[in-house]
């Protein structure tokens, strides 16, 4: 893993050494935005939002390709065997970066080896919230209740190893409780059987459940990062409820195929960060209660490293089979 990290971090360090501005030959076509969803999805709804400033600034179309399933490894495979030439992007999750390699034991690429950071778009936190039907009116109110009733209640995420899988099962190994996990196929549909209570728990990214917070549909417990979210700051961390180091989050970023020229990436870099810089663009993701960043590809390349770290650790001492 060493190994394959230093590899992405000497390809952006080279980033360094170059013109701020790519080969003029580039872009000459249409750039393709693969995206790990659905119409409407998450993902989808970032790259629709960064893609017509980013093809303004490049001169040429950049078109949004959704390529759903398999918590983003279709998706995240497609372009790693894509020709490294800049004119095919990943908007990836860190579902497929830096969790599923820890889950499945083939997947068609090596997260670390086969894809180049380019820049981290967005953060995502994600909440604990419940129907209203569960009395529980805080996570510690929740916990006592989940322990005297052990399996009962259900909680839902957007996939087998997405961030709200994970974080629900982190949550039951810390907190010594037990609830049965039921995945969906992405963030809606578990949100709307958390609306029906056929499930009753999930932790949610906050962009998919805000508006539905604050209409009372659902109740917000705990936020599950390590700070508290201006979208809500009046809601706890989990961590501060009785959970200490509760810390997890939702991550999107822009990659490529590795071998891409040095010069392509930094061009990408900087129309993107461009585009999360637009006072319009910036205040549509803070609407959606998430953070532009628009970091470097070195700084993106050393958060994936570590992270891909922490997600081993984790998901070894929660164990695989109850991620799959």
């Amino acid at each position: 893993m060493k190994k394959l990290f230093a590899l992405t971090v000497a390809t952006c360090l080279t980033l360094t050494s170059i013109t701020a501005h790519a080969d003029d030959t580039y872009p000459q076509q249409t750039i393709r935005l693969v995206v790990p969803a659905s119409p409407g999805g998450g993902a989808d709804s970032i790259a629709r939002l960064v893609s017509p400033g980013l093809s303004a600034s490049l001169g040429q179309p950049v078109v949004v390709d959704n390529k759903a399933g398999a918590s983003g490894t279709i998706a995240g495979g497609l372009v790693a065997k894509s020709k490294p030439n800049g004119y095919t992007l990943l908007m990836a999750q860190s579902t497929s970066i830096v969790i599923a390699p820890h889950i499945y034991e083939q997947l068609s690429y090596n997260t670390l080896k086969d894809l180049v950071p380019v820049t981290q778009v967005i953060r995502v936190p994600n909440i604990l919230v419940v129907n209203p039907q569960v009395p529980a009116k805080t996570v510690a109110e929740f916990i006592s209740l989940a322990k005297a009733k052990p399996g009962v209640f259900n909680f839902g995420s957007a996939g087998i190893g997405s961030p709200s899988h994970v974080a629900g099962e982190m949550f039951d190994k810390q907190t010594n409780i037990k609830m049965m996990h039921v995945p969906y196929q992405g963030s809606g549909p578990a949100v709307i059987a958390l609306l029906a209570n056929q499930i009753q728990v999930m932790f949610a990214p906050i962009t998919a459940v805000l508006p539905l917070i604050k209409s009372n549909k659902l109740r917000a417990l705990g936020v599950t990062t390590i700070a508290r979210q201006s979208a809500l700051p009046e809601i706890p961390t989990i961590a501060e409820s009785g959970v200490p180091g509760f810390d997890i989050n939702s991550w999107f970023g822009i990659f490529v195929p590795a071998g891409t020229p040095p010069d392509i990436i930094a061009r990408l870099n900087r129309d993107i960060v461009q585009v999360l810089k637009d006072p319009r663009v910036a205040s549509a993701i803070a609407q959606q209660a998430s953070q532009p960043v628009g970091n470097t590809p070195q700084e993106f390349a050393t958060l994936v490293h570590n992270e891909n770290q922490q997600f081993a650790t984790l998901i070894k001492d929660i164990g695989t089979q109850a991620l799959r």
